[in-house]
């Protein structure tokens, strides 16, 4: 089995959205038509990679980044990291961190000075990301908009 990462190109949106249901069970997710109109935003997004775990022809494993310019230390750019799911079936394989490690790469190459992401609950969630050099360092804040559609505010 050869496993690739890279990315995502819209021939991998049934293979993300698989992996988002797995993420966020209860949600309703969009219309087709609606996913593939949002993953066309996504695709043209200054800075924004999509990266994905491909084992043999199949999406295990996806992160999402965007790299945001900033006018703070000494203009360097900040990468925000979300939506990293890698598909129960396949966890524990080391997956992750290659995602993790590749999402990484793409912030040093583009000149960022940091990597920042939320983490949901959970030791084995901490775990993996300490297992990846990050901190704990700060504490997190959410303001939900909107219910998401199976009415629960969540993620």
């Amino acid at each position: 089995m050869t496993m690739t990462i890279r990315p995502a190109t819209a021939r991998d949106l049934s293979g993300l959205l698989a992996l988002y249901a797995e993420f966020h069970p209860g949600d309703v997710p969009p219309p087709i038509e609606q996913a593939h109109a949002i993953w066309a935003d996504i695709a043209t997004q200054r800075g924004r990679t999509v990266l994905v775990a491909d084992l043999d022809g199949t999406v295990v494993g996806t992160v999402d980044s965007v790299v945001l310019p900033n006018l703070t230390r000494g203009g360097h750019s900040i990468m925000f990291v979300e939506n990293v799911v890698v598909a129960a079936s396949h966890r524990r394989r080391g997956i992750g961190g290659r995602l993790m490690a590749a999402a990484l790469t793409a912030a040093g190459d583009a000149g960022c000075y940091k990597v920042q992401l939320l983490a949901a609950d959970g030791a084995e969630v901490h775990a993996f990301y300490r297992a990846c050099g990050f901190d704990a360092l700060a504490q997190g804040f959410r303001r939900y908009l909107r219910p998401v559609a199976n009415g629960a505010a969540r993620g």
